[in-house]
């Protein structure tokens, strides 16, 4: 298998490899994203096939067994080869997997009257946005909507937190939150530190969570507009306890409820 073999960072196509792992607006404006490792390569081949693969990336070097077995899966695909420096810029972790792939980001098919959404407001962490976004895969989520201030779905970083879940679970971005809970047909419910508790409520019929920025929390009107504000319960012992999870975990629990529910009640 050959190479185009790249060695300046002046380079046209580097340059533009480099704008897409950086910039979100460059992602959006021409709807790419880099995927970094053999499992988020096989992940978006296994839901799109191999038509949206528009380049493979490797570093100069020993790539490991899996990278090396794909390169050779995709020998038909576009390849470039670069220094291991340059390879590590276009990478959101510190130990490369040995594998890049430039894709097109995918369009999924947004439910008409979706019965099961988690909505998520100005969310910042993409690690930590990508994980929820996997939690939402794995509770059988239909549609996770994401508001203006959240950081960008489709990042190195947050693909990596999700594993594959953007490709199987639609996502809207830069939605008005207040609007999507004005026409949702179901209950809302809003996560705060007061409000009734989480295990109080019926969640077996049509259902959304709102989930709000990692300190700051929901906004007023998001909160307003949700059918119920809603809590998780704590332990308080004689030390005293933890203040609030965090919102990854506050969104694992929520989501997960519901499935009991589901599970035993209907």
């Amino acid at each position: 298998m050959s190479f185009k073999h790249i060695v300046s960072r002046d380079n046209p196509v580097f340059k533009q490899l480099k704008k897409l792992a950086d910039n979100a607006r460059e992602r959006r404006s021409e709807g790419k994203t880099l995927l970094d490792g053999v499992h988020l390569i096989e992940a978006y081949i296994a839901a799109f096939g191999e038509s949206g693969l528009e380049l493979v990336i490797i570093p100069e070097g020993r790539s490991s067994v899996e990278a090396t077995g794909m390169i050779q899966a995709l020998e038909h695909v576009a390849s470039i080869m670069l220094p291991t420096l340059m390879f590590a810029e276009l990478t959101p972790v510190v130990s490369a997997t040995g594998i890049l792939a430039l894709v097109k980001i995918p369009q999924l098919t947004v439910p008409g009257q979706a019965t099961f959404a988690l909505m998520l407001e100005d969310i910042q962490d993409p690690g930590n946005l990508g994980s929820m976004v996997r939690t939402a895969a794995a509770a059988g989520v239909e549609v996770v909507y994401l508001s203006a201030g959240c950081t960008d779905a489709w990042s190195p970083k947050a693909l990596r937190g999700g594993q594959g879940a953007q490709f199987v679970l639609p996502i809207v971005e830069r939605a008005n939150l207040v609007t999507q809970l004005q026409n949702f047909k179901g209950k809302s419910f809003a996560t705060s530190m007061q409000g009734e508790s989480l295990y109080a409520q019926d969640l077996t019929q049509a259902t959304a969570f709102v989930i709000g920025n990692e300190g700051a929390g929901l906004r007023n009107q998001t909160v307003a507009a949700a059918t119920k504000c809603i809590t998780i319960p704590m332990v308080e012992s004689k030390r005293g306890s933890v203040e609030s999870l965090n919102a990854g975990a506050a969104t694992a629990v929520c989501l997960f409820e519901r499935m009991r529910q589901i599970l035993i009640y209907s």
